[in-house]
């Protein structure tokens, strides 16, 4: 007999809403069979994002301090000479033209101290240096508290203080006119650096200018250590001929390094975390998509009755399919765009905490989204498939 009816057909709506029933009726379960796939999704997008947040906060570091410094040093280790720089290094690598400008520095055997009761007001870890008036100028550094040497007599014994120096000798401010015991005499605190992120062993170091130290620290004007600006296009050039520039007769004595490239260096480790915690947050997603196929199983089971039910009034295999298949997707969905929403949460409480600016990559978010669903595909076919092979009349008798 032919049927005068038309074909049996499934409306979108009506397909959400049946693959909502599963999901309202189990509320814990699809609760956490969700919590997987959002857990995976939050650490890829968080990390993601905290990436890109580090980073933009990298690279505007280096705009603001610049990639065309060069530290230039005495070579260490056996057959390296004397580990000291020529007295005229200053002036031969002004001559060079790209230069812009240069500053040195020299060490000295003072010691520096709270008070005057040693050992009791002893500070270790930090050193004395002489230091050129346009050593920040060069650096691009900043004041926290007061001024630098160069507003300064020369030859006082004043000194400025690096933030770990200050930090350490307990001195956060110049309210109350601190000054510290360096060098067998007491020497006021007219400056508090800020931290000098390309010279970080300044920051434990307490200056005085050439001419103080000489006076008063019996210091050699020697540098052990010169920092170079040069015009950023021949920054190459510069580096190259630094070595023969600052000590012609022994060149392999001498070293040049890039402060920046110690940034740059910190990136690339954590970039290598940034893939670690990745393949973490991949892993997590994986279990929660194990998880999801594990529920939709179980579903199935537990639902005979209903399946037997639905093909009795007419449903077809395919609406049992999509039926269960929208339950993965919706489960997965809904971890998708809580671990998206977590994610990005995390992103921006940490970079905000840090005073990064707050980046989401929009391949985080999208990627997020389509890992999820793919996910929520994956494992709700096997399980849709499976249910719509029930046979009608083997499930009407589990009801």
């Amino acid at each position: 007999m032919t049927g005068t009816l038309g074909r049996s057909r499934l409306a979108p709506a009506d397909a959400i809403r049946a693959a909502g029933i599963g999901l309202r009726t189990r509320r814990l379960r699809s609760f956490l069979s969700a919590l997987g796939i959002m857990i995976g999704i939050a650490a890829m997008v968080a990390v993601l994002g905290l990436s890109d947040s580090s980073k933009s906060d990298l690279l505007a570091q280096l705009d603001r301090l610049g990639t065309n410094m060069l530290r230039v040093e005495a070579g260490q280790g056996i057959g390296l000479g004397s580990a000291e720089l020529p007295a005229d290094a200053v002036a031969m690598v002004s001559r060079v033209g790209p230069v812009q400008t240069v500053a040195s520095v020299s060490d000295t055997d003072a010691k520096v101290y709270r008070n005057d009761l040693i050992p009791e007001g002893q500070t270790g870890g930090l050193t004395v240096k002489a230091a050129d008036l346009d050593l920040l100028d060069t650096l691009q550094g900043t004041m926290a508290h007061g001024v630098f040497l160069d507003e300064a007599p020369a030859d006082f014994p004043v000194t400025v203080l690096g933030s770990v120096a200050a930090d350490r000798l307990g001195i956060h401010d110049l309210a109350r006119r601190p000054a510290v015991w360096l060098g067998g005499g007491w020497y006021p605190v007219v400056g508090i650096m800020d931290t000098l992120d390309l010279s970080p062993d300044l920051d434990r170091a307490a200056l005085v200018g050439y001419g103080a130290a000489d006076r008063f620290l019996d210091a050699d004007a020697i540098p052990t250590a010169l920092y170079v600006r040069t015009r950023p296009e021949f920054i190459d050039d510069v580096r190259g001929v630094m070595a023969a520039t600052v000590n012609p007769e022994h060149p392999d004595q001498v070293e040049i390094t890039r402060p920046s490239d110690a940034l740059e260096a910190r990136e690339a480790a954590d970039s290598a975390f940034t893939n670690l915690f990745l393949g973490l947050g991949a892993v997590a997603l994986l279990v929660g998509g194990v998880g999801i196929a594990n529920v939709m199983v179980i579903s199935v089971l537990e639902r005979r009755g209903e399946i037997g039910l639905r093909r009795a009034l007419g449903a077809t295999k395919r609406h049992i399919a999509i039926q269960f298949l929208g339950e993965s997707l919706l489960l997965a969905a809904i971890g998708g765009l809580g671990g998206v929403a977590l994610g990005a949460g995390v992103t921006a409480a940490y970079a905000s905490y840090r005073g990064w600016a707050v980046l989401v990559p929009e391949v985080a978010v999208v990627g997020g989204l389509v890992a999820a669903i793919t996910i929520g595909v994956v494992a709700g076919l096997y399980p849709a498939l499976r249910a719509a092979r029930v046979s009608p009349t083997d499930a009407l008798r589990t009801l």
